[in-house]
């Protein structure tokens, strides 16, 4: 199941995102529910709208925290310089970062390295404390795509990485939720990255070193979950620097594409960003 949140002439609303492939009578639609599944329980309305007639917006604003895994990947882990970190690398990214589908990454006037990070995001579903790694999926909500974008030379001068991966418009999450995978089902899960249609990014869920119920687990050792908080699970090798005017683009197999435009903030150009 999809669950979408979407604008259509008024305030945000949730729906469930019905595709051809899904093998319905409603291919292409939003049957819309009565309110937030994560929060409350809902109902269908009845109501559906065309896919193509609504905007898709972030389908989760989190309530409390983004919660990001760094070197989760060997082959990341290598391409920036180290190796696994002993125990998870974990920070936070406010939730004033997050936007939607389409939406555009600002490009901040304070760096010059504007990077891509496609990851698999997990979406919390119950408030949680010290789960056991045999309960992890009984916390889980579903799953998105998230793009953990990153000033990657303000990651390096500044030795902490708040200001670095958490600008308003750092991390992008869509297009949908997806739910009723089970943690085998998303274990292999291929990611691809694309800049202008290039792919940057081509990597798979089965390499990471350390798995969603072990980061579950371990995250909820020291810090409450709430519903609606997010987990970064990490980024697979080829992150790289996107440029103004370009367009990021992050598949997750089985899960949905995210598609993002890079625009100025009264910063560099495309031609100055590379110099």
């Amino acid at each position: 199941m999809r669950i979408a949140r979407f604008a259509s002439g008024g305030d945000p609303q949730y729906g469930i995102v019905e595709l051809p492939e899904d093998g319905g009578d409603h291919p292409n639609t939003v049957a819309v529910l009565t309110g937030d599944p994560i929060a409350m329980p809902v109902q269908l309305t009845g109501e559906r709208k065309e896919l193509d007639g609504v905007r898709l917006l972030a389908p989760v604003i989190p309530r409390s925290k983004i919660v990001a895994v760094g070197k989760n990947y060997a082959l990341h882990a290598a391409e920036m310089g180290g190796e696994v970190p002993e125990i998870p690398l974990v920070f936070f990214k406010p939730n004033t970062s997050v936007i939607g589908p389409g939406e555009s990454i600002i490009y901040p006037e304070a760096t010059r390295e504007l990077s891509y990070e496609g990851e698999l995001a997990v979406v919390i579903g119950r408030i949680c404390k010290e789960v056991p790694v045999s309960r992890v999926a009984e916390v889980i909500f579903g799953y998105t795509v998230a793009n953990d974008v990153t000033a990657r030379d303000l990651q390096r001068s500044d030795g902490q990485w708040a200001r670095a991966k958490g600008y308003d418009t750092f991390c992008p999450l869509g297009p949908w939720i997806t739910t009723h995978q089970s943690l085998e089902e998303v274990s292999a899960l291929s990611i691809r990255t694309t800049v202008d249609g290039e792919l940057r990014q081509d990597g798979n869920t089965r390499d990471l070193v350390r798995s969603i119920p072990d980061l579950v687990a371990y995250i909820s050792s020291f810090t409450t979950l709430l519903p609606g908080d997010v987990i970064l699970t990490g980024t697979p090798a080829g992150v790289g620097p996107m440029l103004v005017g370009q367009e990021v683009s992050i598949e997750i197999e089985g899960i949905g594409t995210l598609l993002n435009p890079v625009a100025s903030a009264a910063g560099p150009s495309e031609s100055e960003a590379g110099q």
